[in-house]
């Protein structure tokens, strides 16, 4: 059995492999099926019954138990996770494992999938250097502006979320991995 942080190289390696061997469509649906449809159907259920307050279980235990440094705030109209250090990204970055283009898309690639089915949009961004910012709204919904008391927080306005080096991505109101915006 390899340990858990063993674990993002292997699956940085297997999103790598999938792509060049199979394509960029398969990657999607790989994501979309693998994870969001049969390994996260928990979490699926889980939104499902109890929409921002599921979201908030649910991240609220899994990003504890992964080590993350985060915050997240949920409102009545939105639940939002600022990203401050991705264990699994960090893990990559400080051992050189870089086989994926983009290991961060994964996250989105499961994750906006599975959001659309309970009938939700993500806002995010991630600086591929293991911080990003999460913003999930019903469809249909406007764009929720940041919570200002959450200025503290927010890791948009933290040093190093957009240093030189950083390639920021975006999606805005997506449901998968393929709305990238330019």
């Amino acid at each position: 059995m390899i340990g858990c942080y063993d674990f993002c190289g292997h699956y940085e390696w297997t999103f790598a492999w999938i792509e060049k061997n199979f394509g960029h469509d398969v990657l999607l649906a790989y994501w979309k099926e693998a994870i969001a449809e049969d390994s996260q159907i928990h979490a699926s259920q889980l939104i499902k019954e109890k929409g921002f307050a599921g979201m908030e279980e649910y991240w609220g235990h899994t990003l504890a138990e992964e080590g993350a440094a985060y915050t997240s705030s949920c409102g009545k109209d939105s639940f939002r996770i600022d990203m401050h250090d991705c264990p699994s990204k960090g893990f990559l970055l400080a051992n050189g494992l870089s086989q994926h283009k983009d290991y961060c898309d994964h996250c989105i690639g499961w994750i906006g999938p599975m959001m659309k089915n309970a009938g939700f949009v993500v806002d995010h961004e991630h600086n591929h250097l293991g911080k990003c910012w999460w913003s999930y709204r019903r469809v249909g919904e406007a764009r929720q502006p940041s919570d200002p008391k959450a200025a503290t927080s927010n890791i948009e306005a933290m040093p190093g979320w957009a240093p030189s080096s950083a390639k920021i991505d975006r999606f805005n109101g997506a449901t998968g991995a393929d709305q990238k915006q330019a």
